[in-house]
């Protein structure tokens, strides 16, 4: 298979889960633009590893085992930005626009806690709940994806859970609070047992 007839086929295998796992890349790092290098060096990695895939209907998979080991490649490589704030932005002439400022604010400050929060795990946790919370992937198909045991996985799921509470609880945010529960609706667009 030549190089353009294997670009053609990522692409094609790709496109239904494209933005679903920009996405994922995005919250498995501690900032977007982390984020984004992360998928677009799981996609070359991908493209080189493409011809072992046997089965098209198990790219999906094959492609967030793909992420996940990018993804502890760069970990351990202590490759991880700092968080870029928007005041650094906003200093450079970017002021995003919105019809109430405020409001914009706020959800941006929501986001920013919720992405600290995510990036404050392990990087086995932050995938386990990322991969769980967020992306409703099953128990067994995360270990599979994390080549680890079920037991291990919720392990890893209750160890997330309960260090994300630490950390909102020093944010002055329980996790019984309007506040938290609010925050992960609003950052992720729907209830998950993390935010409460």
């Amino acid at each position: 298979m030549d190089h353009a007839e294997t670009w053609r086929r990522l692409i094609t295998l790709l496109e239904p889960i494209h933005d679903q796992a920009a996405v994922t890349a995005r919250r498995l790092c501690r900032s977007s633009a982390e984020g984004d290098d992360l998928f677009q060096e799981t996609v070359l990695h991908a493209f080189e590893k493409l011809p072992d895939l046997r089965d098209d209907a198990r790219f999906r998979p094959w492609f967030y085992a793909v992420l996940l080991s990018v993804h502890r490649n760069r970990s351990r490589r202590a490759f991880w930005r700092r968080f870029l704030s928007l005041e650094g932005i906003r200093s450079q002439g970017f002021d995003p626009a919105d019809e109430d400022g405020g409001a914009w604010e706020d959800r941006r400050r929501q986001a920013e806690r919720v992405s600290r929060a995510l990036a404050s795990l392990p990087a086995v946790q932050r995938e386990a709940v990322v991969l769980f919370e967020i992306e409703g992937f099953s128990i067994e198909e995360i270990a599979a994806l994390q080549n680890a045991t079920a037991s291990a996985v919720k392990s890893r799921l209750a160890r997330a859970r309960q260090r994300l509470r630490r950390h909102y609880e020093r944010l002055g945010l329980s996790p019984q609070s309007k506040g938290l529960r609010q925050e992960g609706r609003e950052h992720e667009g729907s209830s998950h047992p993390i935010f409460g």
